[in-house]
């Protein structure tokens, strides 16, 4: 028996060809790589080191993260998408050669009273439309001559916005007035502007500008509801497997599970999973929720536990204990598993927890 439990396993040169295909899409823009949340859920110092030949700068949202990076021995500027906190995280920035956004007064106040050992990278939040962080473009006069005034700033400053709605073709016309909200603001004013997350990479070529941030795209998942990442000339990163520890024969009438949610209409076998939402595998995954068996694509059947997850092999299964199993990956895309729970790909990919391995497998 070659039973194992659940494990991520993960392709570095996959990211690699999405990084280059996000490249290729914006050829005049610098490429910030973003690997926040341990690289969505990918192994954060694998990939960031994995990507050092190619990425330009490296984006994360938490201090925390950049430290990390920076101590393992990652050279690349590192740009702070939420900015810092308090003075101490602003001196270690100067000095650890972190560009930091800055995105609310307070942190503007911070940057005006704190003595740096070294100048500092600053980019400027433009909100054009997610209004969650960010000084609007009425604003924006009033910082950037603030910002100005600062002489531990580099000269002339950065900005940057995020779009709320780049990843919905239908609002395209949404998207398109936040990139003029965003031109007008800083027209004349910035050294460099980045506006494009992998949504924006894709579909708004008029707005890859200086700098692009992919994301998502980088671990071959596509941001659009109705793709998958092979729609679009990218590699899923992630190959998330378990195996069989369990064939059961099942009688017609008979429930599974906790809840006796599900109950076969038929005589059949029952494969029972090593995975569950103690995995990060999603406990809400409803029967029908494709797995891949040996290749074969079978239902889900029963309630997610937290160690186990069971499908219906069918009457004619020839499936054994030991058989692999992919929950998504190669052959069964992340983007139709999230459909199927009623979530998005990012989240199953960073929701993983710590029991799964992450295996290297290039």
């Amino acid at each position: 028996m070659d039973a194992h439990g659940a494990i991520a396993r993960i392709s570095l040169s996959a990211v690699q060809h999405n990084l280059q295909q996000a490249k290729r899409l914006a050829p005049s823009a610098k490429a910030i790589a973003v690997v926040k949340a341990n690289a969505y859920g990918h192994g954060d110092l694998m990939v960031a080191s994995a990507l050092q030949p190619l990425a330009d700068m490296f984006g994360v949202a938490r201090f925390e993260e950049a430290q990390k990076l920076r101590s393992s021995g990652i050279k690349q500027p590192i740009l702070l998408l939420s900015g810092f906190l308090n003075a101490e995280q602003l001196q270690f920035a100067a000095l650890n050669n972190f560009q930091v956004c800055i995105h609310e007064f307070a942190q503007l106040a911070v940057l005006e009273t704190t003595p740096l050992a070294a100048p500092i990278t600053a980019w400027i939040k433009i909100d054009s439309g997610m209004h969650r962080i960010g000084f609007s473009p009425e604003q924006a006069d009033a910082v950037f001559a603030r910002v100005n005034a600062i002489t531990q700033v580099v000269q002339p400053v950065n900005a940057m916005t995020h779009f709320a709605q780049a990843d919905e073709p239908e609002q395209r016309s949404i998207t398109e007035t936040a990139i003029a909200r965003f031109q007008q603001a800083t027209a004349g004013k910035v050294r460099h502007t980045a506006l494009c997350n992998s949504a924006g990479v894709m579909a708004f070529p008029q707005a890859h500008s200086d700098f692009i941030r992919p994301g998502i795209m980088l671990y071959g998942i596509t941001p659009f509801a109705e793709q998958q990442g092979s729609d679009v000339g990218l590699r899923p990163a992630m190959d998330f497997t378990s195996s069989l520890i369990a064939v059961r024969e099942h009688k017609a009438g008979e429930p599974i599970g906790y809840g006796a949610s599900w109950v076969s209409p038929r005589d059949t076998r029952i494969g029972v999973i090593a995975v569950g939402y103690g995995d990060g595998y999603p406990r809400m995954a409803p029967a029908g929720t494709p797995v891949l068996v040996n290749g074969r694509r079978v239902p889900l059947v029963g309630r997610v536990a937290m160690d186990m997850a069971t499908v219906d092999l069918g009457p004619e299964g020839t499936e054994q204990v030991g058989d692999e199993v992919i929950l998504w990956g190669n052959g069964l895309a992340a983007e139709e598993v999230a459909r199927h729970v009623g979530t998005i790909a990012y989240e199953l990919v960073t929701r993983l927890t710590a029991r799964p391995k992450l295996e290297y497998v290039d």
